[in-house]
């Protein structure tokens, strides 16, 4: 037995030394049939059908679902001058703080950020992002050239009146520098 649990151990090691090689593996993948348009997306943008969705897994642990909507017309090469929703239904729990410090790293990969953007978005996004537990539902729409609005569970959770802070913020998920371009591209239909 004991030989056995030696062998577990280094083969345990052994993956943790390649997953420090080769950086933090997350992937998307398709999940489930189309979901009905959630009724603030209904109101919001009446034109809007779901694009795509997908579920993202980091090492196999499931983080969220995520969902696009926009116009049947929507251009993925011009997400930034588009409205769009985008849902999370989130899988596992998270600290309000937490997804805001991650979305400015994720933000920081499409453009610079001054420390003033960055201490001011951070501060917004506490204030709307709650604290998340498994099954709450995160749901924000892109105004451009305004800022986002923000759902938690159907309530309104309130807006970020930033354009640049959305452009980034949307392109997390929708930007070609996206860190999980198969979510991407799954979220988009795989629109050009």
């Amino acid at each position: 037995m004991t030989g056995v649990r030696a062998l577990q151990r280094l083969l345990l090691a052994a993956l943790a030394a390649c997953a420090l090689l080769m950086g933090t593996p997350a992937w998307a993948q398709t999940a489930g049939p189309l979901t009905p348009l959630p009724a603030e997306v209904k109101e919001a943008l009446p034109e809007a059908r779901q694009l795509g969705q997908t579920r993202l897994r980091v090492w196999g642990f499931q983080i969220y679902d995520a969902r696009l909507w926009a116009s049947p017309n929507f251009e993925a090469t011009r997400y930034t001058s588009q409205p769009a929703a985008l849902e999370l239904s989130y899988l596992r729990d998270f600290e309000a703080k937490a997804i805001a410090e991650r979305s400015i790293q994720e933000m920081r990969r499409s453009a610079s950020i001054s420390t003033e953007q960055e201490n001011r978005w951070l501060s917004e996004m506490q204030r709307v992002f709650p604290n998340i537990k498994t099954g709450d539902r995160l749901l924000g729409i892109h105004q451009p050239g305004q800022g986002a609005r923000f759902w938690f569970n159907g309530q309104t959770r309130g807006e970020i009146r930033d354009a640049e802070f959305a452009k980034l913020f949307f392109g997390i998920w929708l930007s070609p520098k996206t860190s999980e371009p198969a979510m991407r591209e799954a979220l988009l239909g795989a629109r050009p």
